[in-house]
């Protein structure tokens, strides 16, 4: 086989989009856009700023890691500011927080001390990398045309949850852990 005979090469795969309202657990990587506000506390280079909009987001991969469409990957982003007023980032800000609930095996209504510190995080880095369960949706990419998008974090109230997130979560409430160095980050963080 020479680098330049390829008849022995495999075929292409087929990408058909995963379908809309599937639950994948999913980890997130920002793609660093080299944008930092340190009033903001968005340091590091991990917010992008658009030239056009003058939006700041976070341009987030999500690569599904269990079930029917492992290792598929999902891009969409998460709003922190748009000078067109605060929906853009506070939808941002739910979804993280969503994110680190199901992350982190907290129900949305938990509201105790331990709770609200682990909806806390030190910087955008402690995101980087989290694994959460996801669900995928349908969107429109720049020409019109279908792609996956992710929007929605599922949380431990979700009936679905335990049996796809597994044991695999990093702060599960019920597993012993030794005191972290740092507890406003994620033992993967550590």
């Amino acid at each position: 086989m020479t680098w330049n005979d390829f008849n022995s090469a495999d075929e292409q795969n087929n990408y058909d989009l995963i379908p809309k309202g599937t639950l994948a657990k999913v980890r997130m990587t920002i793609r660093p856009g080299g944008y930092d506000d340190y009033t903001q506390g968005w340091t590091g280079g991990y917010a992008t700023r658009s030239d056009t909009t003058g939006s700041i987001y976070l341009s987030c991969e999500f690569v599904v890691t269990d079930g029917p469409y492992v290792r598929r990957k999902v891009w969409s982003l998460i709003g922190l500011h748009s000078p067109k007023g605060p929906d853009w980032a506070n939808m941002g800000r739910s979804f993280i927080k969503g994110i680190l609930n199901s992350s982190r095996k907290l129900l949305p209504k938990d509201t105790s001390p331990e709770a609200q510190n682990k909806r806390r995080i030190s910087g955008l880095a402690d995101l980087d990398g989290i694994e959460f369960l996801a669900k995928i949706d349908v969107g429109k990419d720049q020409n019109g045309d279908d792609k996956n998008e992710i929007r929605l974090a599922i949380t431990p109230d979700n009936k679905d949850y335990a049996a796809l997130m597994g044991s695999h979560v990093a702060s599960a409430p019920d597993a012993p852990a030794a005191a972290p160095a740092n507890p406003n980050r994620p033992s993967w963080a550590q």
